[in-house]
């Protein structure tokens, strides 16, 4: 009888031993790549916790310094019971005013301005105070008063004369003065004053700010000889403003 021959089992366990060419990507990378596990960040997070802590303690310190200022400004108050000085044009006469053939300004006012100051516990210590007389847009006189101490309680009568002689207008400024000269209903003025003034009470003193007062409302008809023409003030009305300067503005 024949004896049969049955095939070898090494040659499988050959090709076990030696995969098939050329390797899959499966067999290059996926036995060999390492398992991905994020980092942690601690470094972002130290960031964050200082930004947002000094974000508190910023938003804290202003709020606490709001409110003291708050509680200073509301003792002050109650304390000393602040009002703003008023002013009041009591008289403006007129000696003369006329523009030569060059369109060159000629005049002579004589002004009282009353400035009261109504506080119990308060005095102003005014620096000098420069007035301007205005009709419509032109300036048609300029002066200066000297400094004063305005006391407690106390009305004090600012009297100034202002001359201007042969002051060159622009033509525009001359045409609409000169139109103002005929009107019927006699010639607007308007008295402006600016200056710093400081207020003490007692050992205490604020610093300097700056004080615009605007009178509007005066009119006042052209003297027809030597005798000065005297302006209507009954409905003038003085506007006190407050100017604080902030670096290179003023507010």
């Amino acid at each position: 009888m024949t004896d049969r021959v049955y095939p070898s089992a090494k040659p499988a366990a050959a090709a076990a031993a030696n995969p098939a060419f050329p390797a899959t990507k499966a067999q290059l990378y996926g036995a060999t790549r390492p398992t991905y596990r994020p980092q942690p960040h601690h470094r972002r997070r130290s960031k964050r916790r200082c930004c947002c802590t000094f974000c508190f303690w910023l938003i804290l310190t202003v709020l606490v310094l709001l409110l003291l200022l708050g509680i200073a400004g509301t003792v002050f108050y109650l304390l000393y019971r602040p009002h703003r000085p008023t002013f009041t044009v009591t008289s403006l006469k007129l000696s003369y005013l006329n523009l030569t053939s060059s369109s060159a300004l000629n005049s002579r006012f004589d002004v009282t301005v009353s400035a009261t100051n109504p506080n119990k516990k308060i005095l102003f210590a005014y620096d000098p105070t420069s007035i301007s007389i205005l009709s419509g847009s032109v300036d048609v006189g300029d002066g200066t008063v000297p400094a004063f101490l305005h006391g407690k309680k106390n009305t004090t009568l600012i009297r100034t004369s202002i001359v201007t002689t042969r002051h060159p207008l622009q033509s525009e400024d001359a045409s609409q003065l000169k139109s103002s000269m005929k009107s019927k209903n006699g010639l607007p003025l308007k008295v402006n004053l600016e200056t710093k003034v400081k207020a003490k009470m007692g050992n205490l003193q604020t610093p300097k700010v700056g004080i615009r007062v605007s009178c509007d409302g005066i009119r006042v008809t052209l003297p027809s000889g030597k005798k000065p023409a005297t302006a209507s003030t009954s409905n003038a009305k003085c506007n006190v403003d407050v100017r604080f300067k902030i670096w290179k503005w003023t507010v």
